[in-house]
């Protein structure tokens, strides 16, 4: 009765369906209507957007070549969080031209060492109920606080800014039920890993995770996003908790009550399926080399000597995360062999904890204070030694991402990491006995006075740009037929690190594409680019889940540039998939492994008529291997947006046709 009463007073005489869960709610709220079935196309309008550094240079750049004057979005926030080391001139550049750019166009501008854009848009700018699109997978993290916060590639989000709605096919709601309290030294990192111990880096394709339950009642908004950032890596859409009295104590404590909003999912609502996890039976997990879902119990792998401990990331970089490491590690010293790097999610994280004592405490243990940004977690400094053993607190282990190839990466949460990094090796933090206590302050400092707001006359402002700033490229309408070679065949579960790798020196060329592009796939061949060029493209062939991980869209731009003209896997990540079409490449998917077992590297493929397969609405597309003298069918699962821009060269040269004409 009492959620019935806040809902009517907030959102005025506006009246919800019967029986909806919170994703058909939010659309509601959001004028679509009828909700759409799953697997259909949905335009959802966005409220809110982020970019960072590392993907949100070129998100600007296609921003820019749209035409519009002015971000028409209700808020933009640009973030410098990504390459924040400055061993170039390239980093210095871009930032520079980032923060000319944003107040140019309206964009709030968060300054280097601000913080991580995920934990400070939850921090001052998250509202529940808004529509969030990120060009950050990670954008999930939003909805911890009950936001439909989408991580998507640049051009999407630059797209959104323009005021163009969010393009997608609806996804099916899963209802995550938690039941009981999760007991000592247990924490939500784990409830994540139990997640995608169950369903896998695939199970959450083409589907939203909504968490329900009397558990939900039991963690903080730091905890829930937790567990909704990490949920990006079972490949879903998007993870959101209800907003409640939690939320509302979260806000306050922002000195942002007045954005709470009361949102929660009906009694009746259905859902695709349902998945109860008992709180009180979970242990202390971690995720073994090289997957997020090669979960086991820590009690499996104690023991196992450490060389590093890496505490936050956009995962576990909250107050409460680090003022639980201090408290483990007060009057302790980090292991002799073991390095404790620690890197606060934002100046405000790192200023409660200066105040209280407890950034003492950790420096006083002999942990390493990292500047309050991404860091280690994409492989920019803080990278393990030959063959080292890292624990981290991050969301991604993948092989080579720490800028170590032979590394092995833990995942776990901040409770299992403190207490391994004074042993020295991966630890049950129920070994020490009683679990400490950490009291999360009423009041944190805003520090709003960081944040560059854009000017009011934007006429006199000046985009500054680096010689690292290069001209977006042309890309071509599609050809009718396609041809050319197989350039490289791949195995499942290829991640966008694989490629477009990560790492200080690949990123600071993020808005120099000729550069950049000489990357693509480095660490599986190192020949490939030089091969691309010299054959004037080609294509991919992958088996499933490819291009899952990051949203970085230049592992789809690098390859356009390239040349690649169509991808063909047993199955797509959603974030690549679309930015493939975004740029013009053709998707295709193959029934089985024996049908990309037919094809090779080095054979030429031809597909007669491939364009107007793709233009008249064909869901399949004969595929000649001239090479071996066979062929094949592969499937066309594309929408009619979908189609047109594929046609046209993709989304910006869509935008340019249609504005001529």
């Amino acid at each position: 009765m009492l959620e019935a009463q806040l809902s009517e007073a907030l959102f005025g005489k506006e009246r919800f369906v019967a029986g909806q869960n919170l994703f058909e709610k939010i659309l509601q709220l959001h004028g679509v209507s009828p909700i759409p079935r799953p697997g259909s196309p949905v335009k959802l309008p966005i409220d809110q957007t982020l970019t960072q550094d590392a993907t949100g240079t070129m998100a600007c750049l296609q921003f820019e070549a749209l035409g519009v004057p002015r971000v028409r979005t209700k808020r933009s926030v640009s973030y410098v969080d990504h390459n924040t080391f400055q061993a170039g001139f390239q980093n210095s550049d871009d930032h520079r031209f980032l923060r000319s750019f944003a107040a140019k166009y309206g964009i709030i501008f968060s300054q280097p060492g601000n913080g991580i854009c995920h934990q400070v848009h939850l921090e001052r700018f998250g509202i529940p109920g808004d529509t969030l699109l990120g060009s950050d997978s990670h954008t999930s993290t939003g909805g911890g606080m009950g936001m439909l916060a989408i991580g998507a590639g640049g051009l999407d989000v630059a797209m959104a800014m323009a005021g163009q709605p969010f393009g997608l096919k609806c996804p099916e709601m899963v209802l995550v039920q938690l039941k009981g309290v999760l007991s000592p030294w247990v924490s939500a990192k784990d409830i994540i890993l139990e997640l995608l111990r169950r369903v896998s880096v695939k199970g959450g394709v083409g589907r939203v995770f909504e968490y329900g339950g009397p558990g939900v009642a039991t963690l903080s908004v730091p905890e829930r996003s937790t567990i909704t950032n990490m949920g990006a890596e079972t490949g879903a859409t998007t993870s959101i908790f209800p907003s409640d009295e939690i939320t509302r104590e979260f806000l306050e404590s922002q000195g942002r009550k007045g954005a709470w909003k009361a949102l929660s999912a009906d009694p009746d609502a259905s859902y695709a399926e349902i998945i109860t996890i008992e709180l009180g039976i979970l242990e202390p997990m971690i995720a073994q080399p090289h997957m997020p879902d090669r979960v086991c119990l820590v009690t499996e792998v104690a023991g196992t000597k450490l060389d590093q401990v890496a505490v936050g990331s956009c995962t576990n970089s909250s107050y409460k995360d680090l003022a639980t490491v201090a408290a483990i590690v007060k009057g302790k010293t980090v292991h002799a062999e073991t390095s404790l790097v620690i890197s606060p999610g934002s100046k405000q994280v790192l200023s409660a904890l200066a105040d209280n004592g407890a950034l003492k405490d950790m420096i006083e243990a002999g942990a390493r204070l990292l500047e309050c940004a991404c860091g280690p977690c994409i492989g920019i400094g803080q990278s393990p030694p030959t063959q080292g053993t890292s624990l981290r607190t991050f969301n991604r282990n993948f092989k080579g991402r720490s800028g170590t190839l032979d590394a092995k990466l833990y995942l776990s949460s901040p409770e299992v990491a403190a207490v391994s990094a004074v042993n020295g090796c991966i630890t049950d933090p129920r070994s020490l006995g009683e679990p400490v206590n950490v009291v999360i302050p009423k009041v944190l400092p805003s520090l709003d006075h960081l944040f560059l707001e854009p000017s009011k006359y934007p006429e006199t402002v000046e985009v500054i740009r680096g010689p690292n700033i290069k001209p977006l490229p042309q890309a071509q309408e599609m050809s009718e037929d396609l041809e050319g070679e197989v350039l490289i065949c791949l195995d499942h579960d290829i991640t966008t690190d694989d490629i477009m790798p990560a790492g200080a020196h690949i990123l600071s060329l993020r808005s120099n594409l000729p550069a950049i592009s000489e990357y693509v796939f480095s660490h599986i061949d190192p020949a490939f680019s030089g091969r691309a060029l010299k054959k004037g493209g080609g294509f991919i062939v992958a088996g499933r889940n490819y291009g899952q991980g990051s949203s970085r869209e230049h592992a789809a731009l690098a390859p356009m540039f390239l040349g690649i003209k169509g991808v063909i896997a047993l199955s797509f990540a959603r974030i690549h998939r679309a930015n493939l079409i975004n740029f013009g490449i053709l998707p295709m998917t193959i029934s089985g492994v024996e049908d990309k077992e037919q094809i090779k590297p080095g054979d030429e493929l031809y597909l007669a008529g491939a364009a107007s397969c793709v233009r008249g609405g064909k869901t399949s597309l004969r595929v000649e291997n001239k090479t071996r003298g066979i062929s094949l069918d592969v499937n066309l699962d594309l929408d009619e947006g979908e189609r047109g821009v594929v046609v046209a060269g993709g989304r910006l040269n869509q935008f340019r046709q249609k504005a001529s004409n």
